[in-house]
């Protein structure tokens, strides 16, 4: 089971750093401790096998105490966004049915808003001192209580397809939808990930995403798997460049693992010819695409390192990866997702089903263990989003329909081309906003491009945003004709606007959905 990692850990070398942040360090065996004593705690206030427990705080030392606490009494954690609007909160924990929320001092304003409603099915709130809330339905248990419980944890019976975590993301509803992941499918993307980046007690990962993104994963679940030390690098330090760079060489990572934006800020800033990144081995990114641009000069800037674009949507985890040459250069083409990772299968197909000649666009499927078991409470999103295949009578293989667009070259890499839903037709003509948006990305003063489409007065139009970079005067028409050498007609923008920051999702993802509804009506800054 995923827990059992950090009994295996604190048995054998029970002093080293499991996991720090900023001035608190804890070592695998007083993670194990304090995680025994949430357990028991969790136990005594009636947890079920199963029962999800939400966790509502941002970096602190309690957060991996809270992940590990609860899978190991038997329960599935469900991470919520500290920063999401408190409609949002609600709705994730009224739809998870969360009973238990454990949080801490710094959400307590929000957390006693949420347990004064009637409605709320919140019976315990963990991380708050006693008689917090204006509920006499919900109790309140400090964490002070919580570490004076048993050290030893509670007898439970968990099974690997056991409910171990919900993960919530957006859905095309505009509510979010939550993924089930089970300890299988956990243990399954621990032990791959660990095995493909060789990581082991002498790494120290620098944990960059929130826990309620997936990308967390890695420091969470493949860290303790493989008995590294994960830095949780606090959001004051994430929104600041300046004190992010010398945090790498203070901490003496030896992992990155981000969404290509952070690297590019960093890129951008010039900091990183100021410190000393010598012994980071590995640069991952994934999420979205990183402009080949910054990979050339990341690979200038951190030789020492070995980058890797990870693929994988959070239904299924990673599930491909692609290893770039010490040598990069960027040729203008954007970069591979590469292999399949061990384990996992899959398959390229058309609108009709049918399998595509070589070089032909198609649909990603992906079966793979670390595939989630479903999503919560919603058969109908179920009903469509697997496909399955019978390669021998008797064995039912299950494949997650990504919605993303690929093709395979002559090798068998795969090659992102868009999403399925980000497919646009114009005037009879299909055009791939992601392609619009690459073509717009490689041109030098252009530090991101995000492409949407534009209803006005009942006619579709392609808008690309783009933010800039230097202090060279940027011409957009000049732009514009320069993508008209690389799209098709009908795929050259009608508006190109210069946005000095985009909007962006708690992930840090571009927020596509809000450049439509805030910013298509009112033209920033500059428009052509």
């Amino acid at each position: 089971m995923l827990h059992h990692s950090i009994f295996e850990q604190a048995a054998a070398r029970p002093n080293a750093e499991a996991f720090s942040c900023r001035d608190e360090t804890l070592s695998y065996q007083s993670l194990f401790e304090k995680s025994a004593q949430l357990a028991q705690t969790l136990k005594s206030l009636g947890l079920q096998p199963m029962d999800r427990v939400g966790i509502l705080m941002g970096k602190c030392a309690d957060l991996p105490v809270s992940t590990y606490g609860i899978l190991m009494a038997g329960g599935a954690y469900v991470p919520i966004d500290p920063n999401a609007p408190k409609s949002r909160i609600e709705f994730i924990i009224k739809d998870c049915g969360i009973n238990i929320l454990i949080t801490n001092r710094q959400k307590r304003k929000i957390v006693s808003s949420i347990a004064e409603s009637p409605a709320t099915p919140l019976r315990h709130i963990i991380g708050l001192p006693e008689n917090t809330v204006d509920n006499d339905h919900i109790s309140t248990h400090s964490w002070a209580q919580v570490f004076q419980a048993e050290k030893t944890p509670p007898a439970n019976r968990i099974h690997e397809d056991d409910l171990a975590y919900v993960m919530y993301t957006s859905g095309s509803t505009g509510m979010p939808k939550g993924l089930m992941h089970t300890h299988s499918s956990g243990l399954a993307y621990a032990r791959y990930s660990a095995d493909l980046y060789d990581v082991g007690p002498s790494d120290i990962l620098g944990n960059h995403a929130p826990l309620h993104f997936d990308i967390s994963t890695f420091e969470f679940l493949t860290g303790p798997y493989a008995g590294a030390k994960s830095v949780l690098i606090p959001e004051e330090d994430i929104l600041f460049p300046n004190s992010l760079a010398p945090l790498i060489e203070r901490e003496r990572l030896t992992f990155w693992y981000s969404v290509p934006l952070a690297l590019i800020q960093l890129i951008s800033s010039g900091l990183l010819t100021n410190v000393d990144c010598s012994r980071l081995r590995w640069i991952l990114f994934g999420g979205e695409p990183f402009p080949p641009k910054y990979v050339e000069q990341l690979t200038k800037l951190i030789p020492s390192a070995r980058l890797c674009n990870v693929y994988g949507p959070a239904e299924v985890n990673q599930c491909t990866y692609y290893h770039l040459p010490k040598n990069f250069e960027d040729s203008g083409e954007a970069i591979p997702i590469g292999n399949i990772w061990k384990g996992a299968q899959a398959l390229v197909v058309t609108p009709d089903g049918t399998c595509p000649q070589a070089d032909e666009p198609g649909e990603l499927l992906i079966s793979s263990p670390t595939i989630m078991k479903g999503y919560w409470g919603r058969e109908d999103l179920n009903k469509k989003s697997f496909h399955y295949e019978e390669p021998i009578p008797g064995f039912v293989r299950r494949y997650y329909r990504t919605g993303d667009i690929v093709s395979t070259d002559k090798d068998g890499g795969l090659h992102f081309i868009g999403r399925k839903d980000r497919q646009v037709k114009i005037r009879g003509n299909r055009i791939e906003l992601d392609e619009v948006e690459a073509v717009f990305a490689t041109q030098e003063q252009v530090l991101e491009a995000a492409a949407v489409v534009i209803e006005s007065n009942e006619e579709k139009q392609i808008v690309v945003y783009v933010s800039l970079q230097g202090k060279d005067p940027f011409d957009p028409a000049l732009s514009l004709e320069r993508a008209r050498m690389r799209l098709p007609r009908y795929g050259v923008p009608q508006r190109l606007e210069i946005l000095t920051v985009f909007p962006r999702t708690t992930s840090g993802k571009i927020d596509r959905k809000k450049l439509v509804t805030q910013y298509a009506s009112q033209p920033i800054n500059q428009s052509v």
